[in-house]
């Protein structure tokens, strides 16, 4: 069987890289995979870490998602502008106080996170519809299931893309095509690191005292605890969409980490959203103490496990 085409967007770093190294090495050349940067020049990373199978199963291309000319050339450039697998991975980030963000920097992550989704489907289904086959795979998140505190918009682009997707995919499956959400939770990468030095080093002064406060004090230590406990690395959600790609009959969700489970569930629970608000703000404002420290014992829990793991493949045991 001839290996099946797999673009993916926004692989300069973190899960995009990831997943393209991942499927480019795959030991049955299952996949011939068509990595994609908005500027070729930041490609250094993805070169290394694709290593031999640059040039045989790996192809770096430009792509920029909020450039309709730049997408079209990439497809251009594929035989046949044949895909058979889209992962559309490319985003930005913001967390913060409302009152401090631009509109200009509000329209431009929209721009990136759900437009740039809704230009590439736009170039890829037809084909795929005519062919009666096709997967498109967008890496989404927890927060376009349910929204949190200071990532506002963050979280409005990603109930965007769940919603666009959720109305898509009924069509889609009539022609035999599949979309998947992938919807990780915290993740370790260059792209979280960035969004948090910067919330770090940025001025407060636009709101009010008590919230930049919040946001400073509250917020960000509480988010650090949060990665250090149930972050995954880019790699875990490689393997996590791989298994997706590979399905017989893909999911159309799928989440990553599942100690996100119950917090969606907590929407479902109460359709007048009251038990969830509820939730959340006690999390927040009355017990962060003891959820620092419940993550903290995570932490600890997940660092023996590993250990455990660690040790059990030094004794060949899988």
């Amino acid at each position: 069987m001839a290996p099946r085409t797999v673009l993916i967007t926004g692989c300069s770093s973190g899960i995009g890289l990831a997943l393209a190294v991942r499927l480019a090495r795959d030991k049955q050349r299952r996949f011939r995979v068509i990595a994609t940067v908005r500027n070729v020049s930041r490609s250094g990373a993805l070169v290394a870490a694709a290593g031999s199978a640059l040039g045989r199963t790996l192809e770096i291309k430009q792509l920029d998602v909020c450039d309709e000319g730049s997408i079209r050339a990439c497809l251009d450039s594929i035989p046949g502008r044949h895909v058979d697998v889209l992962v559309s991975n490319a985003g930005v980030g913001m967390i913060g106080p409302l009152e401090c963000q631009s509109l200009a920097a509000m329209q431009g992550l929209m721009d990136t996170n759900f437009f740039g989704l809704v230009r590439l489907v736009k170039e890829v289904l037809p084909d795929m519809k005519r062919r009666r086959s096709g997967h498109i795979v967008v890496i989404s998140s927890v927060m376009g299931l349910q929204g949190i505190v200071f990532n506002d918009v963050y979280a409005a682009s990603k109930f965007a893309v769940e919603g666009f997707c959720e109305s898509l995919v009924v069509q889609a499956l009539r022609f035999n095509v599949a979309i998947s959400l992938v919807e990780p939770g915290p993740v370790t990468t260059e792209f979280e690191a960035k969004v948090y030095e910067e919330a770090e080093r940025a001025d407060y002064s636009q709101t009010d005292p008590e919230t930049a406060e919040i946001f400073t004090k509250l917020y960000l230590r509480n988010s650090k605890d949060v990665f250090a406990s149930l972050g995954q690395s880019p790699e875990d959600i490689a393997e996590h969409t791989l298994r997706v790609i590979e399905a017989a009959r893909p999911p159309f969700r799928h989440q990553t980490n599942a100690a996100y489970t119950p917090m969606a569930a907590l929407k479902h629970a109460d359709p007048s959203g009251a038990l969830m608000t509820d939730a959340f703000y006690k999390l927040v404002f009355k017990y962060d103490a003891v959820l620092r420290l419940g993550l903290r014992a995570i932490r600890l829990l997940r660092w023996k496990a590993q250990k455990v793991q660690a040790g059990a493949r030094l004794l060949g045991f899988k």
